[in-house]
């Protein structure tokens, strides 16, 4: 609209005669021009200030991107347990809008984000949990314990990696306790775990304490 005002006053001075300002239909519409850029100018301010507005609100949802990110990838390498184990890309934004409405609603931003990563977290793993088998239960429940804690950083990657890959560490030379009832591979993995930090002296400490963890070694529900 304001291009077309333009090329109006543009036509009607190349037309114009006389002097331009005794030209009254050119100065209404070089008025009508002005007005409307400043009316455009103002609609400008006010979708930046709407834009920075909503891009502000949406970083602060970050937090439920993350979490949601990381539920749909332990649900989808659940095909690696099982290649039956199939959930779609629409099935789960299906669930997690569901678990937006459903959850419970607050005035306060970070309560609103805690709201709805709970509220959907439980409602994926119950989704889930309906379609695997009961021996897969359990580890679905670790997988998303443990990819939610790494996130948080709660987790000692050190120690994850000799948790699921063991250690490449050379340990101290130890004689083993109790061959008995510590074969030499366990006794091996004691001292390596001994490597860790927060384990530190453990294989050493063990020596001290052999009846009690002799007892947990023996017993059903260590």
């Amino acid at each position: 609209e304001l291009a077309d005002i333009e090329s109006r006053i543009l036509k009607m001075l190349s037309e114009s005669k006389g002097s331009p300002v005794d030209d009254e239909e050119l100065i209404n519409t070089l008025d009508a021009s002005k007005a409307k850029s400043q009316e455009i100018s103002a609609k400008v301010k006010i979708a930046e200030e709407t834009e920075r507005d909503i891009d502000e609100t949406r970083s602060k949802y970050v937090p439920v991107a993350r979490r949601t990110q990381i539920l749909f990838f332990c649900t989808i390498d659940l095909a690696y347990v099982d290649p039956m184990y199939q959930y779609s890309l629409n099935w789960f934004r299906r669930l997690f809008l569901q678990g937006i409405a459903k959850s419970e609603p607050s005035d306060d931003v970070e309560q609103r984000i805690e709201n709805i990563n709970e509220f959907f977290t439980f409602s994926l793993y119950t989704n889930v949990c309906r379609s695997l088998f009961e021996r897969h239960k359990l580890l679905f429940s670790f997988l998303l314990c443990a990819r939610i804690l790494m996130d948080l950083d709660k987790i000692n990657m050190a120690e994850w990696r000799y948790l699921v890959a063991g250690s490449s560490a050379i340990p101290d030379e130890l004689e083993n306790p109790d061959p008995s009832w510590l074969n030499d591979r366990a006794w091996q993995e004691l001292r390596l775990l001994s490597t860790l930090p927060a384990f530190n002296g453990f294989a050493e400490g063990l020596k001290s304490h052999l009846d009690v963890f002799r007892l947990m070694f023996d017993s059903n529900t260590p």
